[in-house]
């Protein structure tokens, strides 16, 4: 019988950034009791959620894998703390044509050839790291930008591979790592 797991697409940074980004969703978990945005790494979304058979996983990610074997690392740049209305408090990231190109191909690429839904969010792509959502309240916003403001985090960082996030109890885990440029990727 098949097992459908939740999965998603995202740039993560990793090391010290990554550190810093959630030390900052700690501080506001300590400080407003905000803690959805803790359930995964900080990341740019590039395909939302979808379900997924996982015995067929690794295909997913030979394909993917396969897909990416064409793409050169790249930087991103984090550009300030903004809002999407009063339900979503995030950093924002510059919107590089790298950036926008790999999420249009990747968008064509999984509707085409996984055979996975095309998403609203899919084709109105805004890349951000979210910070607060869900359990924010409308009341603190400005105090969670003032705080996010006092920590600021306006860096770049180099793209150079895409990570498949998989839902295990109730968190985002990475799955894997995939590489730009990969040597020998996997035959589809």
């Amino acid at each position: 019988m098949a097992s459908f797991q939740k999965y998603f697409l995202a740039v993560v940074p990793e090391g010290e950034l990554q550190v810093r980004l959630t030390n900052l969703k700690e501080l506001l978990r300590e400080r407003f009791g905000i803690k959805y945005a803790l359930k995964s790494p900080a990341h740019v979304t590039l395909k939302m959620p979808f379900t997924f058979n996982e015995a067929k996983e690794e295909n997913l990610i030979n394909r993917l894998t396969m897909f990416l074997s064409r793409y050169e690392e790249f930087p991103l740049a984090i550009s300030g703390v903004k809002t999407f209305g009063d339900r979503v408090v995030y950093l924002g990231i510059e919107q590089s044509q790298e950036l926008i190109e790999l999420q249009k191909n990747l968008k064509q690429f999984c509707k085409i050839e996984l055979k996975l839904i095309d998403e609203l969010s899919d084709r109105n792509f805004h890349p951000h790291m979210t910070m607060a959502f869900k359990d924010l309240k409308k009341t603190p916003i400005p105090n969670i930008i003032k705080v996010l403001n006092e920590k600021p985090i306006l860096e770049k960082f180099v793209v150079n591979q895409l990570f498949l996030l998989k839902r295990i109890d109730g968190r985002w885990d990475i799955c894997k790592k995939i590489p730009f440029r990969a040597e020998n990727p996997a035959k589809w």
